[in-house]
């Protein structure tokens, strides 16, 4: 998870019906509900017409989750620039505990992409599919439409439109949008550069709220036309999916475990029964960010271990470790380029490794980081961000799993950081060793 929160900002209303639940229920409950939806919506034009007479209906159909994957890929590199530079000015990161942490979170991090690239190259889910390739006609050859002249104008970055004169819609969107999110910190102050970038960043997220309320419109876009052209043989390799995902987490949490029995005092049976509580609230609500006090006080009331520790790698390591994540983006990418038949290179794949790498640090402060970034990965190799959308059907199951083992990422850090050594009651360290009896001077 991810590390998210729920994006979905819950009014309080009066009103009852199906509308008020839609508008304030739990987004996991809104993807499901546009799902099935969708599911319906796809039957009913398979089985009332040729897909054949359809084909524009099905392609407008398909369009709104387009759109909110452009959205997504135009507010994920700002997003994470904003990210990687707040957590580096916050997290107290320094010394010889401080170089040791950003070495075990990167090799953690290394290790999870690996898997996750292993498992996919194995199982291959992507083998039960086939999509096929979205062809872009030239612009000479479309016929007119003003739904997609409008879309058009969405910037696919931020920057873009300013620097293209021609684009002035794309910059007035620009500037509503910031216009209206600014709003809320108006009264922030701004005193210092951290300031500065707090600002920056919560506007970008209360963006990324906005677009993440629309989610299932996506979910429903996806599926209804996926189902109304092909039927429902695509939507088979989401479950060799899901198998293979899992599979990988079970990979990445024996790998930490071992770590744990390696290289702590710690025994991993212990570390378990004395963080299930954490892993417990990080599944429930896919959260890491919400579980790190329930994670600090499990590693250093229940497991033992020495305050700076648990501190360490619950509460700093927290901010920059993602492993689930940056695993699920790396299946993710060579699943979708299994259905579509393209086989993703070793040096693709090492590009995939960077870009998930890249995109992880720093990627807890975001909401729904996986969706974010995920953007991001796909760009580097080339593959389309619209079948992002077809993920989201099985997301919200996988989100919680990957914030599970992002958890458990953070207490393998901390209990290697804490040593080999059982700390002694009061004493935050290793005691030094006695010293020994003079020896006299000649």
């Amino acid at each position: 998870m991810d590390q998210h929160f729920d994006p979905d900002p819950r009014p309080t209303t009066s009103r009852g019906g199906l509308l008020s639940w839609w508008i304030t229920g739990p987004l996991y409950l809104r993807i499901l509900a546009a799902l099935v939806l969708g599911l319906m919506v796809g039957v009913l034009l398979r089985r009332l017409v040729d897909p054949a007479e359809v084909a524009d209906l099905i392609h407008l159909l398909a369009l709104p989750s387009k759109l909110i994957m452009r959205l997504l890929g135009a507010l994920a590199p700002p997003l994470i620039l904003l990210a990687v530079v707040q957590a580096l000015i916050k997290t107290p990161i320094g010394g010889r505990k401080g170089a040791r942490l950003v070495s075990l979170l990167v090799l953690n991090t290394l290790v999870a992409i690996a898997i996750g690239l292993l498992v996919a190259n194995l199982v291959r889910p992507g083998r039960w599919a086939s999509l096929e390739p979205i062809a872009v006609k030239p612009a000479d050859e479309q016929a007119p439409n003003p739904i997609l002249d409008f879309l058009d104008n969405i910037p696919r970055s931020l920057l873009g439109p300013l620097g293209d004169n021609g684009n002035v819609m794309g910059v007035i969107m620009i500037a509503v949008a910031f216009g209206v999110a600014l709003r809320q910190q108006r009264h922030a102050p701004v005193r210092t550069v951290e300031d500065v970038v707090s600002v920056a960043f919560g506007a970008l997220s209360t963006l990324l709220h906005w677009v993440i309320a629309i989610i299932p419109l996506a979910v429903f876009s996806i599926v209804a036309s996926i189902v109304a052209e092909k039927g429902f043989r695509d939507f088979a390799a989401l479950g060799a999916f899901v198998v293979a995902v899992l599979l990988a987490l079970l990979l990445q949490a024996g790998y930490y475990l071992t770590r744990v029995r390696l290289l702590s005092w710690v025994r991993p049976v212990d570390l378990l029964r004395g963080t299930r509580d954490a892993l417990v609230m990080a599944f429930s609500t896919a959260s890491s960010t919400a579980t790190m006090p329930v994670t600090y006080a499990c590693l250093k009331d229940k497991v033992g271990l020495r305050e700076e520790s648990a501190s360490m790698g619950a509460l700093v390591g927290a901010n920059f470790n993602n492993d689930g994540t940056a695993l699920y983006e790396a299946m993710s990418a060579l699943f979708v380029a299994q259905m579509l038949g393209m086989n993703l290179s070793i040096q693709q794949q090492l590009l995939v490794v960077l870009t998930s790498v890249v995109a992880s640090v720093g990627a807890a402060g975001i909401p729904e980081a996986g969706l974010v970034t995920m953007t991001l990965v796909f760009k580097a190799v080339g593959l389309p961000t619209e079948y992002i959308a077809l993920l989201l059907t099985v997301d919200w199951f996988l989100d919680r799993c990957r914030t599970a083992i992002n958890v458990m990422g953070d207490t393998n850090v901390s209990c290697i950081l804490d040593g080999k050594q059982r700390p002694i009651a009061g004493v935050p360290f290793p005691e030094p060793l006695p010293a020994g009896p003079a020896l006299p001077k000649h």
